[in-house]
C-alpha cells in the first residue's frame, strides 16, 4: 500500500539555502554541511576515534559485535527469493561475500532445504576486477527474462550506475543500455527499448532534484537520440517510468509526482505518447490483473455517483482509462477504523492483500469473478504477530509469505496456488523466548486517541528494568512485529526490556493514522511517544534513569525531539541517520521533497510550527539532557551526515554528554555490507548498556 519513496539527492548551494528559507543563515557549524570537505572530515574523524576508544574499550563490544556479525553471516538464514516464471532470484551476502552475489535456482528447487544455486553475478569479484566500491541496489528484467537492467552505487548511496547484463552469458552487454552515476529510475519496456529518467543535465531536474524528464531509448541508439515521452513541472517531485509485466501483457505507465503523496499516472502509447489516466491524485497503482486495474487510496474518491473511503482497496477496467472513463469500481476490501491494508501485490489472475487489524496481520486472496465482483479468501496462517507477501509470480501460480513476531523466527509459507500455504524455510531461534512474553498495551492521549504499543520483557520481570522504545512515526510507515535476533540476544536475555510504539505519523491504521499527525498536527507523533515513555514508567517497567528510545531517519527526529521536549523521561539516546535541522532540512539532502510531510520552512506559516518543535533550534545549553550517541554515514545521500554532524557538534559545545560515529559507507541504512552492520549495533547495544545500567 505504501507509496515509494523519493530518495533523491539535493545539491544546492548554501547561498542559494539562506535565500530560500527568507531567513539570515546564523549557524557556527554552518561549515559541517560541507559534506566531503577536509575540515569536516578531520573533525568526523576526531569523532569516530573518541567513540571507537570509549564503546570498544568496554569488554561486551567484541562478544556484541561478534554475535550481531555471526548473526548476519549465518548460512541458515532464509533465502528470500522473487519469483519470475519458473524461476526464484536471490541477493546473498556472507562472510565469503560481503559485497554479495545475485543467483537464482528454479521454484521448485527452492522449496528444498538445500537449493542448488547458479551464480549470476559476484559483486566482490566486479569491484576488485573494476577497482570500485560497487553495492548492489537492484535489478530490472524483461518479460522474457534474458536481459537484467543492474544498479550498483559507490558506498551503498542513492545515486547509482545502471548497466544492462546478460542472464544467459553471465556478463555486462558491450555497448548495451547504459546510464552514468545519478538517481535515475530505468525500465524494460520490451527487450530491445527502456524507458528512463535522469539527470540530462541543466532544466531536466525538478527544484527537489529528481528527474522530471522521461525518454525512451531503443536498441543501438545513442542515448542522445533518446525520444522524450513525458516531462514534469519543474516544481514536481519528479517523474518516474515503470512498467507493469504479468501474463496479461505488458503496460507501460509513468508515475509523475506533484509532491510526495500524490501522483498521477500516465499510459505510454505504442507511438511514445502518453495518455493521462483519470484517476484521483491520492490513488496508488498496485497493479494489474486480468484486465482489472487495481489501486488503494489515500483519500476518499467520489466517483461515478459513489465515494469510496481511503485506505480502501478497489479494482476497475483498465481498457477504458486511456480514454478518460472510469469503469465500475469494485471494492475487495475497506479496512475498518483500527485496520489497514499493509501491502499489496498482484500474481497471474490473483491479488493477495496483507491486512492488518489492531497491528496484527493476516494475508487475503482476491479472485475476480465473471459477474465484476471479487471473492476474498483469508488464508491459515499463524495470528498474532507480521505477515508479508514475500514474492508472487506474475507468470504463474505461485507465491510466498512471512510471518514472524517480536518472540517467533521468520518462517517462510509456500503457495503453489492452491491457497494453502505450507511452511518451507525458518530461521532457527537465534535466542532463548522461553522466559520471554509480548504484551499489547495502550496509552489513551489528551486527546482520548489510544495509543497502541508492544512491551517484549522477561516473564519473571521483578520491578523496572533497563528500557529501549523504538518508534518512527511518520510517512505511513508501519512498526509490525518482528523478530529482531540483535535485540533478543544482546537485550532481552540479558534482562532488558523491548518497546515498540505505534505512534500517530505510521500507517498501523492506514492512511487516517498518518494524517493525524500531518504538517501543523506533527507535535502528537511526539506527544505520543513521550506518552508511551511515561505510560512505561507509571506501569513499573522502568524508570526515566533506565528508559532508552532509539529511532532512525524519521525516527531520529521523533527520539531528538522527545529528548528536547521531555528530558525527564529519558535516560539514553540513539539517533541513526536522523533529520535534526528543520530549519534548513529543505536545503539539505533530499529534503525539499518531503515538504508535504513536515512543511516548507520557507512558508511562515510552516515555519512558526516546524520552530517549536525542530531539535537542533531547540537544543539549549541551560537544559541537562540524557546522554545521546549519533549514528550516520557519509555516504547517505538521502538525509546526509549534516543534521547529525551540527546537532552533535552543537550538543558538545554545549556541555552535553555526546557521541558520535559516521560510518563511510552504506548510504542511508549507515551499513553496506554485514561488518559495518554488526558494528553499527554492537557500538548501539554496549552505549545503551553502559548508560541504562543493564549488565
Amino acid at each position: 500500500m505504501k507509496r515509494a519513496l523519493w530518495i533523491a539527492g539535493l545539491g544546492v548551494a548554501l547561498a542559494v539555502g539562506a535565500q530560500a528559507t527568507g531567513a539570515k543563515v546564523d549557524d557556527p557549524y554552518l561549515w559541517l554541511e560541507d559534506i566531503h570537505g577536509a575540515k569536516p572530515l578531520e573533525w568526523v574523524q576526531a569523532q569516530n576515534a573518541r567513540t571507537r576508544a570509549e564503546l570498544e574499550a568496554d569488554p561486551r563490544y567484541g562478544e556484541d559485535y561478534a554475535t550481531a556479525l555471526g548473526f548476519l553471516d549465518a548460512q541458515d538464514r532464509i533465502p528470500y527469493a522473487r519469483f519470475d516464471h519458473g524461476m526464484a532470484y536471490n541477493f546473498w551476502q556472507d562472510a565469503q561475500h560481503p559485497k554479495g552475489i545475485w543467483r537464482r535456482t528454479t521454484i521448485a528447487d527452492y522449496r528444498n532445504a538445500a537449493p542448488n544455486w547458479e551464480i549470476l553475478l559476484d559483486i566482490d569479484k566486479l569491484a576488485a576486477d573494476e577497482k570500485e566500491n560497487w553495492v548492489f541496489e537492484g535489478t530490472d528484467c524483461t518479460a522474457s527474462g534474458k536481459r537484467c537492467l543492474i544498479s550498483l552505487s559507490r558506498g551503498g548511496g542513492d545515486a547509482h550506475v545502471v548497466r544492462e547484463f546478460d542472464i544467459a552469458t553471465k556478463s555486462f552487454v558491450p555497448d548495451g543500455f547504459t546510464l552514468a552515476e545519478a538517481k535515475s529510475g530505468a525500465t524494460f519496456a520490451d527487450d530491445d527499448t527502456v524507458l528512463f529518467a535522469t539527470d540530462f543535465g541543466p532544466g531536466s531536474l525538478t527544484t527537489s532534484s529528481y528527474p522530471r524528464i522521461v525518454k525512451q531509448w531503443k536498441r543501438g541508439q545513442k542515448i542522445a537520440g533518446a525520444k522524450t515521452v513525458f516531462g514534469g513541472p519543474v516544481t514536481d517531485i519528479g517523474s518516474s517510468p515503470f512498467v507493469i509485466r504479468n501474463a496479461d501483457g505488458i503496460v507501460p505507465l509513468i508515475s509523475r509526482a506533484p509532491s510526495f503523496f500524490t501522483a498521477e499516472y500516465y499510459a505510454v502509447k505504442p507511438d511514445a505518447t502518453t495518455a493521462k489516466l483519470p484517476l484521483p491524485l491520492s490513488a496508488v497503482m498496485q497493479g494489474l490483473v486480468r484486465g482489472q486495474l487495481l489501486l488503494t487510496l489515500r483519500e476518499d474518491w467520489a466517483v461515478n455517483g459513489q465515494t469510496y473511503p481511503k485506505g480502501a482497496l478497489l479494482a476497475l477496467a483498465y481498457a477504458p482509462l486511456g480514454a478518460g472513463t472510469v469503469a465500475p469500481v469494485h471494492t475487495l476490501y475497506a479496512p475498518g477504523p483500527r485496520e489497514s491494508v499493509e501491502s499489496v501485490a498482484t500474481g497471474d489472475g490473483v491479488v493477495y492483500a496483507s491486512i492488518y487489524s489492531n497491528v496484527t496481520g493476516s494475508i487475503h486472496v482476491f479472485r475476480p469473478n465473471t459477474d465484476g465482483t471479487w471473492s476474498d479468501k483469508k488464508l491459515d496462517l499463524p495470528a498474532n504477530g507480521s505477515t508479508g507477501i514475500a514474492t508472487v509470480n506474475d507468470y504463474g501460480p505461485e507465491a510466498a509469505y512471512n510471518f514472524q513476531s517480536y518472540l517467533v523466527p521468520p518462517t517462510l509459507y509456500f503457495d503453489s496456488g492452491s491457497d494453502t500455504p505450507e511452511p518451507i524455510k525458518s530461521l532457527p531461534a537465534r535466542f532463548d523466548a522461553s522466559d520471554l512474553v509480548t504484551e499489547q498495551f495502550e496509552v489513551a492521549f489528551s486527546d482520548g486517541v489510544k495509543i497502541p504499543y508492544f512491551v517484549t520483557r522477561p516473564k519473571a520481570l521483578n520491578g523496572p528494568a533497563p528500557t529501549v522504545l523504538y518508534g518512527y512515526g511518520g510517512f505511513e510507515v508501519s512498526q509490525t512485529p518482528g523478530y529482531s535476533a540483535n535485540f533478543g540476544k544482546l537485550w532481552l536475555n540479558r534482562g532488558g526490556v523491548y518497546v515498540v510504539a505505534n505512534i500517530r505519523g505510521g500507517g498501523e491504521f492506514g492512511p487516517a493514522w498518518h494524517d493525524a499527525a500531518l504538517l501543523a498536527n506533527r507535535q502528537k507523533a511526539f506527544d505520543d511517544f513521550a506518552a508511551v515513555a511515561a505510560d512505561l514508567e507509571k506501569r513499573g517497567l522502568t524508570t526515566p534513569k533506565q528508559l532508552g528510545i532509539m529511532g532512525g531517519s524519521n525516527g531520529g527526529l521523533l527520539v531528538s525531539t522527545v529528548m528536547t521536549q521531555h528530558p525527564e523521561l529519558l535516560g539514553a539516546v540513539v539517533c541513526q541517520v536522523p533529520l535534526i535541522d528543520m530549519i534548513r532540512y529543505t536545503q539539505i539532502g533530499a529534503g525539499a521533497s518531503w515538504a508535504a510531510e513536515y512543511g516548507d520552512p520557507a512558508d511562515p506559516k510552516a515555519r512558526a510550527w516546524i520552530a517549536k518543535y525542530s531539535p537542533y533550534q531547540n537544543v539549549s545549553a541551560g537544559e541537562t539532557y540524557p546522554p545521546v550517541l549519533f549514528v550516520t554515514a557519509t555516504s547517505d545521500d538521502r538525509v546526509t551526515p549534516v543534521h547529525a554532524r551540527k546537532m552533535a557538534a552543537k550538543m558538545e559545545a554545549q556541555g552535553h554528554d555526546v557521541l558520535f560515529y559516521e560510518n563511510t559507507d552504506g548510504g542511508h541504512s549507515a551499513a553496506a555490507n554485514h561488518k559495518q552492520n554488526a558494528e553499527m549495533w554492537a557500538l548501539s547495544f554496549v552505549y545503551l548498556k553502559r548508560k541504562l545500567g543493564l549488565k
